[in-house]
């Protein structure tokens, strides 16, 4: 670097245009990095491939700029040439033009950082207050029969809406609260709107909005007081601010938020057609419904035909039929089972009686000799006289003796 600073005096150098462009570049991108640049926008070019070129300028200079598409997504707005913005990022010398550029890496239009910042820290306050919380939110109501417009009665926001309820669903009782849609003065206006709605329950919801419009003109519909309202309100409010890609604190705070006013009124009006739909539906569920009950009722009283008794009577009757004969059964095996032992036991007994019966020793060969006269049995010799008579009983028969003789 210090022989490229050099004069060139005495024996002059030559340096290639590369050499050159290089040395530059080394300088340029070495000490212009991140770095924040306010101008002008003018010759705004976006490409076929995403990419947008432009040029930053002020009273005496131009800079070249780039915005690649990676990063053009990430842009909060559109653009457009004399527009005043403030755009970060990196010097870059292109050496095949021999130019420097200045390649974006965010960009905002100016007076807008300060306002981002403001909006980010009332965000993070309303946020830890829990005014951002799904818990708190409400759900629409069906079908609405009153809907109260909080935005202003001649601004495109409310056309678009009166546009689709007439389109979809004109039954619908309009009320139009008046407000300012911008400025100063706006916010407080919007607010009290909001409160006036819910103090005599002037509609079932509540749309608050406004058409497109820059950072600056949205500012009230992020304002502390109006997204307080909004999250006291016992009404459902949607927040239908500016287009799809426009940002207010309404946003959070309200129970839905709407990309448009248009989309705000579709989600209050339902169409004829969809409603025609929903009722086919349900007609649709009542009907399979009501045809599932009735078979079933039809399978019930089938059941009550005479064939389907005697049917059902057999089937009710059979187990305790079977129970019976497996009773009856088991009653009389246990009787036979006890006449048997009974019967058993006495043929013991009458073998017993039998053995130990004067009939069953008088059948062995013994006699039993009675004293005629007295009748007593005649056990000793001794108690008999001569010439007594007694009677001798035998097993078959009896006999009659004279003693003669004794020993």
């Amino acid at each position: 670097m210090d022989d490229f600073y050099k004069p060139l005096t005495g024996k002059k150098k030559c340096y290639q245009v590369s050499e050159i462009t290089g040395q530059v570049r080394l300088v340029i991108e070495g000490q212009f990095q991140d770095i924040t640049v306010e101008g002008e926008i003018s010759n705004f070019r976006p490409s076929s491939t995403g990419h947008f070129y432009f040029s930053l300028k002020d009273a005496d200079a131009v800079l070249s700029t780039v915005v690649f598409k990676n990063r053009s997504y990430s842009l909060s707005f559109t653009p457009k040439d004399g527009m005043l913005v403030k755009a970060t990022g990196n010097l870059s010398v292109y050496p095949k033009r021999g130019t420097y550029q200045l390649i974006v890496e965010e960009m905002v239009q100016s007076g807008q950082g300060e306002i981002l910042a403001m909006l980010e820290e009332l965000k993070k306050k309303l946020a830890r207050e829990g005014l951002f919380d799904e818990e708190r939110k409400k759900k629409l109501p069906f079908l609405p029969s009153r809907v109260a417009v909080v935005t202003s009665p001649t601004g495109a926001a409310l056309k678009d809406i009166l546009r689709i309820l007439r389109r979809r669903n004109a039954g619908i009782n309009l009320i139009v609260l008046p407000a300012p849609v911008q400025g100063d003065e706006a916010a407080p206006v919007i607010a009290r709107q909001i409160r006036v709605a819910n103090l005599h329950r002037l509609a079932e919801v509540i749309i608050v909005g406004r058409g497109g419009g820059s950072l600056e003109d949205l500012l009230p519909f992020s304002d502390e007081e109006v997204v307080r309202a909004i999250a006291a309100s016992d009404i459902p409010v949607i927040s239908a601010v500016g287009h799809e890609i426009d940002y207010a604190l309404s946003d959070l705070a309200s129970d839905v938020r709407a990309p448009t006013p248009s989309a705000a009124a579709e989600l209050v009006a339902v169409s004829r057609d969809e409603l025609l739909r929903r009722v086919r539906e349900e007609e649709n569920i009542l009907t399979t419904h009501m045809n599932g009950k009735l078979e079933r009722v039809r399978l019930i009283m089938n059941q009550f035909k005479l064939e389907n008794l005697e049917k059902s009577f057999q089937i009710f009757i059979q187990p305790i039929l079977l129970r019976f004969d497996d009773a009856r059964e088991s009653l009389i095996q246990s009787l036979s089972d006890r006449l048997r032992d009974f019967r058993h036991r006495l043929e013991i007994l009458t073998h017993q009686m039998e053995a130990n019966s004067p009939l069953g020793i008088l059948k062995r060969g013994y006699a039993v000799v009675t004293n005629e006269k007295t009748g007593k049995i005649i056990k000793s010799s001794a108690r008999v006289k001569l010439e007594d008579l007694v009677r001798i009983t035998l097993h078959e028969g009896k006999l009659k003796a004279l003693i003669k003789e004794k020993e």
